[in-house]
């Protein structure tokens, strides 16, 4: 699998959550890449939420998404993570890993730019 995901769960709104993505067919301090997040909610599309570009040198994320979302790497674990804090039911969803190798997309929140994926790891808010 080209990404891992781990960390999701079912959690009470209001807590945290940190989701983990390892990045198998990366390597996070050679590659020019950028790899973030997409969130699937019951019934409805794909929506990108957060993404990092090449040793963090420029981030995107989701308007809606700053503040609560906050996306990092640990170069040394070649891994990726999403932070949620302050979850809502809304958050309830797949969280998918996605990544491209060696360019910048389009648009940062068009799921058609990055053709590596994981598996996805759910998260559900409770009320």
């Amino acid at each position: 699998a080209h990404f891992v995901e781990s960390g999701g769960g079912l959690v009470q709104a209001g807590g945290s959550l940190r989701l983990s993505c390892e990045a198998s067919a990366f390597t996070l301090d050679e590659d020019e890449y950028v790899i973030g997040w997409f969130r699937q909610a019951p019934g409805k599309g794909l929506e990108g939420i957060s993404f990092i570009v090449h040793n963090e040198e420029h981030n995107w994320s989701l308007d809606s998404a700053k503040g609560r979302f906050a996306i990092s790497s640990d170069i040394a674990k070649n891994t990726i993570y999403l932070q949620i804090d302050r979850l809502k039911p809304e958050d309830t969803g797949v969280y998918f890993c996605v990544g491209t190798h060696g360019r910048m997309p389009r648009s940062f929140g068009d799921e058609d730019e990055y053709e590596y994926w994981g598996q996805g790891t759910q998260v559900t808010v409770s009320s």
